[in-house]
């Protein structure tokens, strides 16, 4: 029985280390296709983890919400953040900080 249990555990952080390596991926996607809408370089061409926490799909299912920071450009050489939101595996929004305050939120289909 002790067996199983290590393996048991071992087998959740292998899904939960992959879940996160596609989700990411998904994030670092999300946010260079949205800038590249709007005219704006992604800085680093990366993603950071700000959020992990448990939430419910649409369907009623439970799943990961991860919320990933990212920065951009639009001139060059300011710095503005955004935000990827994804839910299990599907993109639910991006949000990308303006000069004055306003946010873009681009929603996913």
């Amino acid at each position: 029985m002790g067996y199983f249990v290590i393996f048991a555990i071992f087998g959740t952080l292998i899904w939960f280390w992959q879940d996160s390596l596609r989700a990411r991926e998904r994030a670092v996607l999300a946010a260079a296709q949205a800038c590249q809408r709007i005219g704006a370089q992604l800085l680093d061409q990366t993603v950071a983890l700000q959020s992990l926490r448990p939430a419910r799909a649409a369907s009623g299912r439970l799943n990961l919400r991860r919320i990933y920071n990212f920065e951009f450009s639009l001139a060059g050489y300011e710095r503005r953040e955004g935000r990827a939101f994804i839910l299990g595996q599907r993109l639910e929004q991006i949000q990308l900080d303006q000069a004055d305050g306003l946010v873009i939120d681009v929603k996913s289909a």
